[in-house]
């Protein structure tokens, strides 16, 4: 494959609002942490350089949470980059609690994800989120009033664009009564097509839909992604982010890790195109349920 050109330009664009348009190669920071999502990174330094790099490479969607580290995934990103480039989109999450190493609890109640949101504007260094997704619906409590709140602080400024993650169609139709909704972010990849429906219920609506755990794919030994990729001089991973992208117009991509020939290789991806043939081919094997 060429890599030539490295620019998470050459993916197109996807609208997030029909306020703010970002490359559809953004960068999950998640992975920037220590080990179970928990704590600073082994490699400090190591972390803000794949954070420049991306930026660098006209990646201008990063994606994070309160509870990466908890609070060390925002802190790395606002020491690497703030003041912001022009143009760059943070995305970050509130919703979730970390008692400890690979341990999430819910906590979507109105008064936390308002200490979540103001603790987030510290952290990051802004007065206003770009965009602000509930990390996942909190069964113990009421839905809308969760929602209701993310929208009152859009009303105060706090907040530019609410959005949401981990949910059914049902739960955006019920958030859209109440805010707009400007991208949607689940489990999705070539390996894992569980939420097709909610794919196409988001690209009906104009809504961007951010794939989590978008290189799932790098371990599906299938005979057609290793074919295909052979013929494009590609890895399987950077046939498994062409297919995202083709996927549908608002797909919105966010690889992440914490090396930047990594980086470099999923930015790549953003130039493959795959022929039409190849598409309907790798869309055409049965799904392959993976695990985050």
């Amino acid at each position: 494959m060429n890599r030539k050109e490295l620019s998470a330009s050459l993916a197109g664009d996807v609208s997030l609002g029909g306020e703010i348009s970002v490359h559809r190669i953004g960068f999950g920071a998640m992975r920037l942490t220590g080990e179970g999502i928990w704590g600073p990174p082994k490699d400090r330094n190591g972390a803000l350089a794949v954070l420049r790099r991306a930026v660098e490479l006209d990646v201008n969607f990063i994606d994070t949470a309160d509870s990466y580290g908890p609070h060390v995934s925002e802190e790395l990103i606002a020491e690497a980059l703030f003041p912001y480039p022009v143009r760059l989109v943070i995305a970050t999450k509130g919703g979730w609690n970390r008692p400890g190493p690979n341990q999430w609890t819910h906590d979507a109640t109105p008064s936390h994800l308002r200490e979540a949101v103001e603790g987030s504007l510290k952290r990051l260094r802004v007065d206003r989120i770009d965009v602000y997704q509930l990390h996942i619906p909190d069964p113990a409590v009421s839905f809308e009033a969760s929602v209701e709140t993310l929208a009152q602080l859009r009303n105060e400024g706090k907040i530019r664009l609410v959005a949401l993650s981990n949910v059914t169609q049902e739960h955006i139709e019920r958030a859209r009564r109440i805010v707009p909704i400007v991208s949607v972010q689940n489990r999705y990849s070539f390996a894992d097509r569980e939420w097709d429906y909610v794919v196409e219920y988001c690209e009906r609506n104009r809504i961007a839909f951010i794939p989590w755990y978008p290189l799932g794919a790098g371990k599906v030994a299938g005979e057609v992604l290793s074919r295909i990729a052979q013929a494009h001089r590609a890895s399987p991973t950077q046939v498994a982010l062409a297919w995202l992208l083709q996927r549908s117009p608002i797909m919105l991509p966010i690889p992440g890790t914490s090396s930047i020939e990594h980086l470099e290789q999923n930015v790549a991806a953003a130039s493959l195109r795959l022929a039409k043939e190849e598409h309907e081919e790798l869309s055409g094997v049965p799904e392959l349920v993976g695990s985050r």
